[in-house]
């Protein structure tokens, strides 16, 4: 099969008219719609409905788009390890991870990353859904929970723990819980048990909630949590990890808190040889250990 036929074919499926894919080719509205045909004909099929909205795939359409799609995917990850094959850490990386991990700890530490490797270019995703690695979604994943696909290879990072913080400005004036039932006179800011999250986080929250507490404010983002606990709103279910960049936080209840979240990094097998990858795990690492020793020190006399 012609593969530069298919090279329009999966353009045009992608934009859904003759016209934009042709910009992104860089061919006229007249070649791409000749290309169309030809392939239509090669085929014996008719891959688009024409309307004067735009086009429509047909059946056979959404079968061929599918197999571009996936053409396309394993390009892309060739693509990948022939630019990794040289010494030089440069090129796209698509990250993935929750925009509480992500916004909180991850990007306040980008910088350093960037220092190191200039000509890197970072894709961050944050999002509480779990992206498709083998299916080149994003190159690397750190998630709060182990992976569960067999071709990705994994490395646990750390453990993290939701736990009860404020403002010391906040428990001045509003006097600092000793007990759980102490918190029906304070107002509980936390993620909605019905938003994405880790399992432990929600449980976590739905205990408190049995304490009749009158006044909360739910925000579907650790990130908007945190924002709500510094402006002295509250009290407010964080994870631990906050408190590395955060000082100012005092944690209520010590002995309150969720079960332990296991968070891993992921990618897929086929990039095991990344250069990229291996400089992002490297540098996470690092970092890590890093606020592990800073921790260490803090607790010595």
């Amino acid at each position: 099969m012609d593969w530069d036929k298919l090279r329009i074919f999966h353009a045009v499926a992608d934009a859904g008219s003759l016209t934009h894919a042709g910009e992104t080719l860089h061919l006229s509205q007249s070649a791409v719609s000749r290309q169309i045909r030809a392939l239509e004909d090669s085929l014996g099929s008719t891959l688009f409905h024409r309307h004067a909205r735009g086009l429509i795939l047909t059946e056979q359409g959404e079968l061929l788009f599918d197999a571009t799609k996936a053409i396309n995917k394993r390009l892309d990850a060739a693509v990948a390890r022939i630019r990794d094959s040289v010494e030089e850490v440069f090129g796209e990386l698509r990250v993935t991870t929750t925009t509480g991990f992500g916004s909180l700890w991850l990007a306040k530490r980008l910088p350093k990353l960037y220092a190191r490797y200039p000509d890197l270019k970072i894709d961050l995703m944050l999002e509480e859904q779990v992206l498709d690695l083998p299916m080149r979604e994003a190159d690397v994943a750190i998630r709060m929970k182990e992976p569960s696909q067999a071709d990705l290879i994994r490395l646990r990072l750390m453990s993290v723990r939701m736990r009860l913080y404020a403002i010391q400005s906040y428990l001045d004036a509003n006097g600092t819980p000793e007990t759980m039932d102490d918190l029906t006179g304070h107002r509980l800011i936390c993620q909605n048990t019905s938003s994405a999250q880790v399992s432990a986080g929600a449980r976590l929250v739905r205990e408190l909630m049995t304490h009749n507490i009158p006044s909360t404010l739910t925000v579907n983002n650790y990130f908007g949590v945190l924002q709500s606990v510094l402006n002295g709103l509250g009290i407010g279910v964080l994870p631990d990890y906050v408190t590395a960049d955060h000082p100012q936080l005092v944690r209520v209840l010590p002995d309150v808190d969720s079960n332990e979240v296991p968070v891993y990094l992921a990618y897929p097998e086929e990039l095991r040889a990344s250069r990229r990858i291996a400089a992002f795990r490297e540098f996470i690492t690092e970092q890590i250990l890093e606020e592990r020793q800073k921790q260490k020190d803090a607790q010595e006399p």
